[in-house]
């Protein structure tokens, strides 16, 4: 049986009277994508969080490779995990390459293997050499979501954290990008946590999707298991919307073919 790189065990989070995550349990195995879905106010995005410390835990524990993440300091943590996110974050004033090192840099790698770790990261993420001079603001969207994505794997994490990464995106845009992550994952063996409030792109990335409702874990299983056998309304509905997309695709081929 697969080792679990992350286990997350009775964890909650409360604000004040409010309980954000409420109990949830569950385990990624090594290499694995797991995707976390459900509305605004879920707990995706806390539970993610909470994965690398920029949250604390209320209750509960979150381990690491078999580490419990209490006991490693916050920083170091965040040095081991990639982390990619909506907003994407490079900073401006930095050019392409200079975003790309930044965690490098604070490692203490030399020059020249920073150098080469930039050049390697844009070929992966499908980026011209020409880019890595330039500055976030004359990038278009897409190519700043890759440079997001190539930043949080500059350090060679083994993990990897995405909080919504292709949301504000075209849907064609989007597409190329879903795509070319999955191909990086697979190729890097990438243990990855995926939050999105979108079940279409889970179902398509995901090896397995995780179900949250008002900070409950309501399911978790593979795509398969959630669209034969989903064990509440809720998640019923989640599956409506790729389900009608699917049956009006059909139609429309079926009536081309005609």
């Amino acid at each position: 049986m697969t080792a679990s790189a992350i286990e997350v065990i009775d964890v909650g989070k409360r604000y004040g009277a409010r309980d954000a995550v409420q109990g949830v349990s569950f385990a990624v195995a090594a290499g694995e994508l797991v995707a976390l879905v459900g509305g605004s106010g879920s707990g995706k995005t806390t539970i993610l969080k909470m994965l690398n410390r920029l949250v604390e835990p209320s209750r509960g524990r979150v381990l690491v490779d078999g580490c419990d993440t209490s006991a490693i300091e916050p920083v170091s943590l965040r040095r081991r995990i990639g982390y990619v996110f909506q907003s994407i974050g490079l900073f401006p004033h930095f050019t392409v390459e200079e975003n790309i090192a930044v965690t490098p840099s604070l490692l203490g790698w030399s020059l020249e293997r920073s150098e080469r770790r930039v050049t390697e990261l844009l070929e992966l993420v499908e980026l011209e050499p020409e880019l890595r001079s330039r500055y976030p603001s004359e990038l278009s969207g897409g190519q700043q979501q890759r440079v997001g994505v190539a930043r949080a794997l500059a350090a060679e994490p083994r993990l990897m954290l995405l909080d919504e990464p292709f949301g504000a995106l075209d849907p064609l845009t989007r597409d190329r990008l879903q795509q070319s992550f999955a191909a990086i994952r697979t190729k890097l063996a990438l243990t990855t946590v995926f939050v999105t409030h979108d079940m279409s792109e889970a179902l398509a990335l995901a090896d397995r999707i995780a179900v949250l409702r008002e900070g409950r874990l309501l399911q978790i299983g593979t795509p398969r298991e959630l669209l034969t056998a989903p064990q509440s309304e809720y998640v019923e509905r989640l599956l409506d919307t790729p389900r009608r997309n699917a049956r009006v695709l059909d139609a429309l081929i079926a009536r081309g073919a005609s």
